[in-house]
Formats: C-alpha cells, structure tokens, sequence
C-alpha cells in the first residue's frame, strides 16, 4: 500500500503560476528576478495556511534556476531544481525561529551565513514564525540583515507582523498576503477533486471554502477528512454532517 500524503502537500505549488490568489504578491517577484531588482531581505506576513512558506520556497528555488523561462519562472528540471524539489539542496535554509529563538540560534546562522555557496548564485534563509525570536535575538539578527553578503537572502516569515521590531521591518521588503477567497478555494478544490476522481458537489465545496475563512490548508485538510468519511463522494447534506453545521 502506497503511503497516504495529505492533498495539503501532495498539492503544494512548485512555481509561482500555481499559487492560488497571490497574484500581486508572485507578479511582484516574478518582476523582481526578471529584472534583476531582488531585495536582500523579505517579509512576508498575513493568516495562516495562505502560501507564505511556499511562496519563500518557490522564490529560493527559482532565483538558483540554471536556466530560467521568460516571465522568471523555475525550469524544475536542471540540477538545482531537482535537488530543491528533493530537498538535497545546500542553498536553502529552514529555520523555525518557534524552537530556535535564542540569541545563540542566530549567532550559529550569522556564521552560516559568511560562507559563499558552493554551487548556484545564492544562498537562502527562510525564517518561519519570525515573531516568535527573543528580543535580544531580534537585535543579534539586525546587523546580519542590515548587510549580508551579496549571494545571502533573507526571507521572513510571519502570522503576527504588529510582534516585530520596527527596526528589523524598515529592512525588509514587505509583503502581505491576504485570505484566499471562497471562489479560488472552490476552484483549486475542484481541479484537486477532478485529478484524484473524486465526485464532489460543487454547494458541498463552497461550505468547505466558508468554513477554512480562507485558508487554503484548512480546506484541503476537512476535503481530505471529508473524503475517508464518506467513502470518496462529497455531497452537499454528508458535508453538512460532517462540519456539524
């Protein structure tokens, strides 16, 4: 039997063309890398479950594409892609400052950070739930992200934009995203539903959308619940039976 992967991360996007509902925010980049105007430091903020992460994700991997298309999008089939999407590759680096929030935590990637990459142009550092860095490792962090070396990138991620030092907000670009609306939701709901053979109503897939409140991952999560409890159709009344509503 073939192990079970949450449609959450079987579907996660693998280049900016396929975030749902970010448009301003992947326009914004794809424009960036096109014309060579990228930022050092990244902050992008908004609700849970809306593609911050794998907004950063994507953004890591397309600007080490060894041969980019036209409109500054990843190849994801050179080298580095391949290792990217592996999860081989040197060049990006997850923190999660939620269990790495002290001042040694950010000592040990400012050191990281002085060497070059080995192979590719940059090296990434993605820090997720950003707020969440003690003060003192707030300050530790400025000096880093005020001048980092030329192939060093920062991006920041967070749910809670107002917990963050105004002087490490004045050194990043700052994006916000936004909830993804009902009929995004219903619409990346239903090609899910159409890739996996599920039969589902499209009345059930907009209560599924109401409840999430925009949040892609929470809908994907009650589609998947929804589907092991009725058997793989998803119709508006078992729905509403499902959600308690």
């Amino acid at each position: 039997m073939d192990k079970f992967v949450v449609s959450a991360r079987k579907y996660r996007p693998q280049n900016f063309s396929t975030v749902v509902g970010q448009a301003h925010i992947t326009t914004t980049l794809k424009n960036a890398i096109k014309n060579n105007q990228l930022a050092h430091a990244f902050l992008f903020c908004g609700p849970r479950g809306v593609g911050k992460t794998t907004c950063a994700r994507i953004l890591a991997k397309t600007i080490n594409c060894e041969n980019q298309t036209k409109d500054g999008e990843a190849c994801n089939v050179c080298n580095s892609c391949v290792s990217f999407d592996a999860g081989t590759s040197l060049n990006i680096h997850e923190l999660d400052a939620a269990s790495n929030n002290s001042v040694d935590d950010i000592r040990s990637l400012a050191e990281q950070v002085r060497f070059a990459p080995q192979a590719g142009k940059y090296k990434v550092y993605i820090v997720d739930e950003v707020h969440m860095l003690s003060a003192s490792a707030f300050n530790a962090f400025l000096k880093t992200l005020e001048e980092p070396p030329p192939y060093a990138i920062f991006i920041l991620a967070t749910t809670e934009k107002h917990k963050i030092l105004p002087t490490i907000l004045s050194r990043c670009q700052i994006f916000d995203f936004k909830r993804i609306t009902n009929g995004d939701t219903v619409e990346h709901l239903q090609e899910i539903c159409d890739k996996e053979g599920i039969k589902a109503d499209k009345a059930a897939l907009h209560v599924i959308a109401q409840k999430s409140e925009g949040c892609m991952r929470d809908s994907l999560s009650i589609l998947d619940k929804i589907v092991s409890f009725t058997n793989g159709a998803v119709t508006y009344t078992n729905t509403l039976e499902h959600l308690n509503i």
